[in-house]
């Protein structure tokens, strides 16, 4: 009888143990997917704002001439602009808005990334044979987990030059 006792114990103890493997083995496989979907859909908002920003800055921006009007003290004011870096022939970039946003960056990076239609961190970096300028913060100083790039090539006062533009974040799973 303690034979049998003993084996009745065994089993329902294997039954317990099976079930609860099954059911932490279920719940791991749905929240892993959640998880990479959730991660998938903020890889493609970051590349799809990128897309968008490579465009935007290749353009004069909205105003025109919204660098001779920003006034860098009045960031509320910078909402009402869209920076843009071309000076009318396309690829071509203007050396006065390069300075102009590289300023409105230095004075108030976080009233910038409206300016610029982002929600994630940016990084441009404008680099030729006479020229080398970084806009935004580095992502490589600051422990990113999601980056993505595109390298434009553009030209500055008849120069060919590059222009790399970074959006990045270091919040879990690329969430913004």
């Amino acid at each position: 009888m303690k034979a049998q006792f003993w084996s009745f114990d065994l089993v329902f103890a294997v039954i317990i143990f099976v079930f609860a493997l099954v059911l932490l083995t279920y719940v791991w496989l749905n929240i892993s997917g959640e998880y990479s979907l959730l991660y998938g859909r903020n890889v493609a908002n970051i590349q799809l704002q990128l897309n968008s920003l490579g465009s935007q800055l290749l353009s004069p921006g909205i105003p025109s001439n919204w660098n001779y009007i920003v006034n860098f003290s009045a960031v509320s004011a910078w909402q009402n602009i869209t920076v843009g870096l071309g000076n009318g022939t396309f690829g071509s970039l203007s050396q006065f808005k390069i300075n102009a946003l590289q300023n409105m960056s230095s004075d108030n990076y976080q009233a910038a990334k409206p300016a610029l239609g982002v929600g994630y961190d940016y990084y441009i970096t404008i680099t030729g044979s006479w020229i080398s300028e970084s806009i935004g913060k580095n992502p490589a100083q600051l422990n990113a987990t999601s980056l993505q790039s595109s390298v434009l090539p553009v030209v500055i006062n008849g120069a060919p030059a590059q222009m790399t533009i970074e959006l990045w974040t270091n919040s879990t799973l690329g969430l913004e």
